[in-house]
């Protein structure tokens, strides 16, 4: 062990140099080594001048420790300052942390991280991690926070000095997910799925292999590392918690933010988005989908210019497919893998060569190598091998099997044999989860308690993650159809999957109420239990149990339409209303959702069925909160219809039906609803006065979104009479707080009145930019479209094809669909790049 290197709280220093084989070109050989070696000289000289001390060198990068930050910094300074003038420009990142050393130097996640940093820079900038810049004095320029290609959460970066430098080449547009651990090892086969990724006329690249070999791992690795040659995005589309195969074209479009079109199908609206695109989309675990989910997927393989990268464990057999079988770990990589995760659990393991036999039984298999290393808290390496030889040895005689799954089946299974008999009846019930559960949830069905639960995680069973709100736990998919196994042999299953569906009823009906106001964590929720919801309307249609469909759909409609399900959703209440035909508060409900999935869709004529029906059914239950939201759902179908008088009728009797029974939210959706008529049939004057007062009303209450609601529709009465430095700060007040609420429908209506307001003065293409981007915004919320704001929206795309030719339309609305929506506000308040 080196005893020269710093302990405790290290800063680390990687430098490489910019460019290096074009610049080895331009000069030549013998230039380039001079160039090399000085450049060598001066960096080293910098660093030993501040206490540095050499860890590594690999070709023309430098890896160095330091004891103090400060001391780092100015190694830094000075060795960018006196490689200026010359040829050679290093990029260079520092990075804090409290590593441990160890024979082989320094080990853990601090020093990728610092790599990582260096690697996004350029030549002659100096970047800064979080860590570092705290126990710095001197001021950094903050460049914000990035994602790194390590997949790691996001970090904080500071540049030294004010040098202004292309923006850094870290992770973006992309919801790759981040992983609970680091990425290990495996830079040659990283290196060459990339290869074939960025392959002129590839389209579709499936990694293969059996579970527990790491492909999902593999593949984010390799499409993070992949992202420069993807500027349009990269995206991670999971399919394990999926049983539908008609749901895989449903899921990607609704990660790409791709709105279904009538009469279109899906997968021809999703392959003239990715067209002419770069983009790289991960369908991560499709195998339990086959064959019907390649079907899907070939209708978009023949794209121009964007890539699918696909994970299963077998080919998807369709024409034009890459297959690349995932091989197992490197012999030197599967025991840096083994080491890692038993010095997690005890800091103090030393290897031996019992490891490196320990991990060739088990076939360097990443799953495998992780569950015995997790054993390494009772067992020492030598134990594990003697146990684990037992049980690897006793599934030799299953031939038909592939040897490696043999291998992954016998780890899992001596995991689970080691379990107490509690563990194990937890380990089995968690299979009734789709996409994990809060403890809540894992409390009730499954009779979690926190030591089991503890135990569990301690044995790399059952995985933790944060979701913004109380941690989730889930099982590796691999693990789950395991659990899956032991849940059927137990006599419980039927059991715990009507106690998971009636949960999640019950969850869907306590959202409920929430799904009206300032919603958003409600629906951040809701998405997290996506998965398990689907599961138990399942459950709940092959039981026959109709009511209890209702019950769920008729609660949570609102998601779905907020959220973008609408295809799912409507199909969801389609099948809960043919379930059961009984006069039920949970009926009315779900026909009041499926007016507005309706409505949503176009499907005008099932929008008022719906509806009708809905009112005659609260009226024979005498459901006096039910009909007069029926009665206001009519009258946006009568309003969409452009029945205005027919629909003002319906308002005023939802708004005195609202009033009487003291329901102050909807008493202002009501109001608003009378006035927006009000404006239909003339009654400007009349109108305004209406929404002046639901505003002041709106204040008394706290009730933002109707604020926002009602300050949009005082915008619109001062655009219709060209007033535009009046409507712009009702339009900036309104968006600000829809923003904050994060509500889509009233984002849109908003952005299409800032179009408005730039035609009014115009500036054609600015409005046509902004325009533009409400119409991204439209189809990323899956809207047909805002009834009573169309004929305004033609207005304005009248006047701005009045201004503007078809090229410059073309251009400005192309632009328009890349920009922010504060990039799109910005630019209509002129405060972005002028009118062109």
């Amino acid at each position: 062990m080196r005893d020269d290197l710093p302990a405790g709280t290290v800063t680390f220093l990687f430098t490489d140099v910019e460019g290096s084989t074009k610049l080895m070109r331009s000069l030549g050989a013998e230039a380039y080594a001079d160039a090399l070696a000085e450049h060598r000289r001066v960096i080293r000289e910098a660093c030993a001048a501040e206490g540095g001390v050499e860890v590594d060198t690999q070709g023309d990068a430098f890896f160095f420790a330091f004891p103090t930050a400060p001391g780092a910094l100015a190694a830094a300074a000075a060795l960018t300052e006196s490689l200026a003038p010359g040829p050679t420009h290093v990029r260079i990142g520092l990075h804090t942390g409290t590593p441990r050393v160890t024979e082989e130097g320094y080990v853990g996640a601090d020093v990728h991280r610092a790599a990582r940093i260096a690697g996004v820079g350029h030549g002659g900038q100096v970047l800064v991690s979080a860590s570092s810049a705290r126990l710095i004095e001197l001021e950094l320029k903050d460049l914000g926070e990035h994602r790194l290609k390590d997949l790691s959460a996001p970090e904080r970066i500071y540049q030294l000095g004010d040098g202004d430098f292309p923006a850094l080449k870290s992770l973006y547009r992309t919801n790759l997910p981040v992983p609970a651990t680091p990425f290990l090892g495996r830079e040659a086969e990283v290196a060459e799925v990339v290869e074939l990724l960025t392959e002129d006329g590839r389209r579709l690249l499936t990694l293969t292999g059996p579970g527990g070999t790491g492909k999902t791992r593999l593949a984010l690795q390799a499409a993070a590392q992949a992202s420069e040659s993807f500027p349009d995005g990269v995206f991670w589309v999971p399919l394990a918690p999926l049983r539908d195969p008609e749901l895989v074209l449903p899921s990607l479009a609704r990660t790409l933010a791709v709105s279904e079109e009538r009469e279109t199908r899906l997968e021809e609206t999703l392959a003239a988005h990715l067209n002419g695109k770069s983009l790289l989309v991960l369908l991560d675990n499709v195998e339990h989908l086959l064959p019907t989910a390649a079907v899907r997927i070939a209708a978009l393989r023949s794209l121009n210019g964007s890539r699918l990268l696909v994970t299963s464990r077998e080919r998807l057999r369709i024409s034009g497919e890459q297959a690349w079988p995932v091989p197992t770990l490197a012999e030197d990589d599967a025991k840096a893998l083994f080491l890692v995760r038993a010095r997690a659990v005890d800091p103090g393991f030393t290897p031996s060569p019992t490891v490196d036999e320990l991990c060739a039984r088990l076939d360097e298999l990443p799953l495998a190598i992780e569950l015995a290393a997790a054993r390494t808290a009772v067992f020492s390496a030598e134990q594990l091998l003697e146990r684990l030889s037992q049980r690897l040895d006793l599934l030799k005689g299953d031939r038909d099997a592939d040897p490696r799954q043999q291998t992954l089946r016998a780890t899992i299974e001596w995991s689970h044999s080691l379990l107490s008999e509690q563990e194990q009846a937890l380990f089995a019930r968690f299979a009734v989860f789709v996409g994990g559960c809060t403890y809540e949830a894992a409390e009730e069905v499954a009779g979690a308690d926190p030591d089991t639960l503890q135990s569990l995680l301690d044995k790399s069973l059952l995985r933790k993650r944060d979701s913004g709100g109380a941690p989730r736990y889930w099982m590796l998919e691999t693990i789950r159809e395991y659990a899956g196994e032991r849940l059927e042999e137990s006599g419980e299953e039927e059991e715990l999957r009507r106690r998971h569906a009636e949960w999640f009823v019950a969850l869907a009906e306590e959202a409920a109420p929430h799904l009206t106001g300032s919603p958003k964590a409600w629906l951040d929720r809701l998405e997290d239990e996506n998965a398990n919801m689907r599961t138990a309307l399942d459950c709940l249609e092959a039981s026959g149990s109709g009511e209890s469909m209702q019950r769920l759909c008729g609660a949570i409609w609102r998601f779905w339409t907020i959220r973008g399900h609408i295809a799912e959703g409507r199909r969801r209440l389609d099948a809960a209303l043919e379930a059961d035909s009984r006069a039920t508060i949970a009926r009315g409900r779900t026909l009041n959702g499926a007016t507005v999935m309706a409505l949503e869709t176009g499907d005008r004529g099932a929008a008022r069925r719906h509806a009708e029906e809905a009112i005659v059914l609260h009226q024979v239950i005498d459901d006096p909160w039910g009909e007069p939201i029926s009665l206001g759902l009519l009258g946006n179908v009568h309003a969409a219809q452009r029945d205005f008088e027919g629909a003002q009728r319906l308002f005023e009797a939802a708004l005195e039906r609202h009033r009487d029974l003291g329901d102050d939210h909807r008493v202002l959706v009501a109001m608003d609803n009378v006035a927006w008529m009000r404006v239909e049939l003339g009654d400007v004057s009349g109108a305004r006065a209406l929404h002046e007062e639901v505003i002041r009303r709106a204040k008394a209450a706290g009730n933002l979104r109707m604020q926002a609601t009602s300050l949009g529709a005082l915008s619109e009465y001062a655009l219709r009479e060209d007033r535009v430095a009046e409507a712009l700060p009702l339009l900036e007040e309104s968006y600000r707080i829809s923003r904050d609420l994060e509500d889509s429908e009233a984002l849109l209506e908003v952005l299409y009145r800032f179009a408005r307001a730039l035609a009014v003065v115009e500036k054609a293409a600015d409005a046509a930019r902004v325009y533009s981007r409400a119409e991204v915004l439209r189809q990323e919320t899956d809207r047909a479209g805002i009834p009573w704001v169309e004929r305004e929206n033609e207005w304005t795309l009248a006047r701005i094809h009045a201004q503007l030719d078809e090229d410059a339309f073309a251009r400005a609305w192309d632009e328009g669909t890349r920009m922010t929506l504060d990039e799109a506000v910005a630019l209509s308040l002129g405060e972005g790049k002028p009118d062109a």
